[in-house]
């Protein structure tokens, strides 16, 4: 049976300019697979539900009108966002397949199987929505993603998941934030073959340093089991760095920084069809082990070389380590959204003047400063007693928590790494923030004065009261030309790698004609 290509489109017939058809996710994953694959990226096999399918099964089952409603309700405030997303997620579950798209979809995983040898292969079924992966907005984590998916009925049922999630409070909020409409935003639906990371590792990588802007070096984070932890800040992830102009010189490592995570826990696949992951401890060898190689750190490197050259901007990657067959892949590719479009000609510093006994340490999200009470939430369920402008305190910051730390200064967890969506989402809102504190929720208390503190290079640290500090803007642009060339010898390498950065950004602009005022 020929495969419904308004319904269901194969990645290599997917191109980055699909994005109305299948979302930035899918058509990402369609560019990489057409164009990278013979530069050596591997991509894992899959087909995406297209946009259109969502918009048959919304018309199939009545659902425009309800949805429409309860939104308007939802922007006059006669319903709160938990109720406004709880009765518009109800509404699309309990929905029915139109016969044509579950035969698609059906036809397809079997395709699939058959392309790889298999019987109802694990497949991740991934959201990806038409309004997602832009330039300015990475809508990260906004819509869900279920692993370790077996069998037609199963993949049927996650992809309504997906659908549902297109309304979860988070996206609706994030949506709203950004000014898109919901109605016009739609979901097409990966789905992809399983990197078997659980019998392995995987983890997140970035071709551009995360906090300065710094666009010569590759940032990887890793942790065992699959990559969903480091996604969602669960673990304290291996940390690597690498200088990028001397990738290309094979007799080289330029790996310029390793620092390894606690990485407590590994999700692996379970038996449970209803529950097709679970978190288990990591051993001690684990935790003291590195996740990947030198070999495989540069060999990822380049990935991100190649990959960032191809779309021509920095980018954000997924990875994952095949714990079967050892081979690496890349399963997400999305723009980076936050360094790669600062302002060229100014840099904000904070300075601490005065400080009070240091509290807590943890990985420095951003580089400003920001003092208030703290405010310790176990779980987004209690953002009701949150108090605006409070410091957020919790153990992890996932995209759940988008509407609470909309209303936060500043936010300390006590675990993730740089590159897990919380951070991403952090860096967008430009709060500054400190994950991976590890004991934050034990040692803090609510109603505390504290500073939280993301100006003193890679580390942050969390101050007891109200610290004096002092802004200062730099104007790039004010400061004389000398005949004299100026060199500066910093001891601080993050201080260093944010004055390259933003003087680099400085000469693009005035190479493109731009002059900020």
């Amino acid at each position: 049976m020929p495969n419904d290509t308004s319904q269901v489109v194969w990645f290599e017939e997917l191109r980055r300019a699909d994005v109305p058809r299948v979302g930035g996710k899918n058509a990402s994953l369609g560019e990489m697979v057409a164009n990278l694959s013979k530069q050596g990226v591997k991509v894992p096999p899959g087909f995406a539900v297209t946009a259109d399918a969502y918009r048959k099964f919304i018309a199939a089952n009545g659902l425009q009108k309800p949805l429409s409603s309860v939104l308007g309700e939802f922007a006059s405030g006669k319903l709160s966002l938990a109720e406004a997303g709880e009765s518009i997620r109800r509404a699309i579950l309990r929905g029915d397949w139109p016969e044509e798209t579950a035969q698609a979809i059906r036809a397809a995983y079997d395709e699939l199987n058959r392309r790889t040898g298999q019987h109802d292969m694990d497949v991740a079924v991934r959201s990806s929505a038409t309004a997602e992966d832009l330039p300015d907005a990475s809508f990260a984590g906004q819509q869900e993603t279920y692993l370790n998916v077996r069998g037609g009925g199963a993949l049927l049922d996650a992809c309504r998941r997906c659908y549902a999630s297109l309304f979860t409070d988070r996206a609706i909020s994030y949506r709203q934030a950004k000014g898109f409409d919901h109605l016009k935003v739609a979901l097409s639906v990966g789905v992809q073959r399983m990197v078997r990371s659980d019998l392995s590792g995987a983890g997140v990588m970035f071709s551009i340093d995360t906090e300065t802007g710094f666009d010569k070096v590759v940032l990887i984070n890793a942790a065992w089991g699959l990559g969903e932890n480091v996604v969602q800040g669960a673990v304290d992830p291996d940390e690597y760095e690498v200088f990028k102009p001397l990738l290309c010189d094979p007799a080289l490592s330029p790996i310029i920084g390793k620092k390894r995570g606690e990485k407590a826990l590994k999700m692996l696949y379970t038996r449970d069809s209803g529950q097709p992951t679970r978190n288990v401890p990591t051993s001690k060898a684990e935790r003291a082990a590195f996740v990947l190689s030198d070999e495989e750190i540069l060999a990822l490197s380049r990935w991100a070389c190649v990959i960032e050259r191809h779309y021509g901007q920095p980018m954000d990657i997924e990875w994952a380590k095949d714990g079967q067959t050892n081979e690496m892949f890349v399963v997400q590719a999305r723009p980076e959204t936050v360094q790669s479009r600062r302002e060229a000609s100014a840099v904000k510093t904070y300075h601490i003047k005065r400080k009070g006994r240091q509290l807590l340490a943890g990985v420095s999200i951003g580089e400003a400063v920001a003092s208030g009470k703290v405010c310790v939430i176990e779980n987004p369920s209690e953002m009701g007693r949150f108090v605006d402008g409070a410091i957020l305190v919790t153990r992890t910051t996932d995209p759940d928590w988008v509407p609470i730390m909309r209303r936060a200064s500043a936010i300390v967890t006590d675990h993730g790494g740089r590159t897990s969506h919380a951070a991403i989402v952090s860096r967008e809102l430009g709060l500054p923030a400190i994950v991976g504190a590890t004991s934050a929720t034990h040692l803090l208390h609510n109603e505390q004065e504290v500073t939280v503190c993301c100006a003193e290079g890679r580390e942050g640290f969390v101050y007891e009261g109200i610290a004096d500090y002092e802004v200062e803007d730099i104007d790039f642009d004010s400061i004389p030309t000398t005949r004299t060339k100026v060199m500066l010898n910093l001891a601080n390498p993050a201080a260093a790698l944010s004055l390259v950065a933003a003087s680099r950004r400085r000469r693009r602009a005035r190479a493109n004609g731009i002059r900020h005022q």
